[in-house]
């Protein structure tokens, strides 16, 4: 069986250290924030770019605070893109504002900057682009829109550590990014985790009281916030994985130039990633439209696969109250049909791609020969 993700293999290679951290938590007792959370913080932001590093519970709080710090709130609206995880939309609902959706670059599956000046009302507040999948969105007519209509940016980085726009990191653009440390992520906690960086001091000091019911200091509360801090466990785990997300991300790197080279010419849509963007490969999605089918042989041939994402947001029962309608976004509801996630993890072998291809390239020729 070829997994769609091992992080066995992962946790393997660096068991030693991660339970050293872990038993210097213990001993310490510093068990929620501390002095691992404070070092994580600050190390996370140097990687990204950032000025500064808030850690929290989960990628979806730092969405939440970081749009609870940039003011938004009920009546205002937030433009981003339906292709994405719910987690997005979800954190512009608990600030009681709406979203406002944006179709996706059929290429790159992001958020396109062409038709996000047309989304803006007299409600918005911020644009909150999604770098899908490991890529950025195409920031810079982004963040000139944003300039020129004074709204604010946050980006969803939740799969992009470590990505790059033109030399510049994610989460190092936006007047705020918010990361998750899930599990699965390129660079994941061992339980829940997340982080907004920022280079706004005044944005920091807000999410770091909110993070904490609020609190300035001890019993001394000056907003309604709420228990989303970082565990001082997760911080310790997060700071021996961080030394080790380059190699990593190299590694990924070169699985999807592997799967790139073997399913060249077999009439496969492969991930586009723009000339000046690194792609991180946070997940690696072809587009077939027999996706049930071809996930169905895959596993049969012991090859486990995912989909990122099968439903746009703005279909989603839990947000139907936003009253949008099938056909209103669609690049977005093509690529949800479409997309195929392959096996993605660092630990992936040559042999391994070769097999996935193998069989990805036989579902291709059998397709193109009953189509013919």
């Amino acid at each position: 069986m070829i997994p769609f993700v091992d992080l066995k293999a992962q946790y393997a290679s660096i068991k030693d250290e991660v339970n050293a951290a872990i038993q210097h938590v213990l001993d310490t007792c510093q068990f929620t924030l501390g002095a691992e959370v404070a070092k994580f913080e600050e190390e996370f932001a140097a990687y990204s770019g950032a000025k500064i590093g808030i850690g929290v519970n989960s990628g979806t709080s730092a969405l939440h605070l970081a749009l609870l710090a940039a003011g938004v709130g009920r009546g205002d609206e937030v433009i981003t893109t339906p292709f994405t995880f719910m987690a997005t939309v979800s954190a512009i609902d608990y600030c009681g504002a709406r979203a406002r959706f944006v179709d996706i670059n059929p290429r790159t599956l992001n958020i396109d900057p062409a038709r996000i000046e047309q989304a803006i009302t007299p409600r918005t507040k911020v644009i909150m682009p999604v770098h899908l999948h490991g890529q950025t969105a195409d920031m810079d007519p982004i963040l000139e829109i944003a300039r020129r209509h004074k709204l604010l940016v946050v980006e969803d980085a939740a799969q992009a550590h470590g990505a790059e726009y033109k030399g510049r990191r994610a989460g190092s653009m936006g007047d705020m990014a918010c990361f998750s440390f899930y599990p699965g992520k390129n660079l994941g906690a061992y339980g829940e985790g997340g982080l907004v960086a920022t280079g706004n001091p005044e944005f920091a000091r807000t999410i770091r009281m909110l993070r904490d019911w609020g609190a300035e200091k001890k019993y001394h509360h000056v907003l309604k916030g709420y228990n989303y801090r970082l565990e001082g466990i997760q911080g310790a785990i997060l700071r021996v994985k961080l030394r080790y997300l380059e190699r990593w991300t190299e590694a990924r790197r070169a699985a999807a130039a592997r799967y790139d080279r073997g399913l060249a010419d077999s009439g496969v849509t492969t991930p586009h990633a723009e000339a000046y963007n690194r792609h991180v490969y946070h997940i690696y999605a072809i587009r077939t439209k027999q996706r049930a089918a071809w996930q169905d042989a895959l596993q049969a041939q012991g090859i486990q696969t995912g989909i990122h994402y099968p439903f746009p947001v703005h279909l989603l029962p839990a947000f139907a109250d936003l009253g949008y309608k099938v056909g209103d976004f669609p690049l977005a509801e093509a690529a949800a049909n479409e997309v195929l996630s392959l096996p993605m993890f660092p630990e992936l072998t040559a042999e391994q791609c070769e097999t996935v291809c193998r069989a990805v390239r036989g579902l291709a020729g059998a397709s193109l020969a009953a189509a013919s």
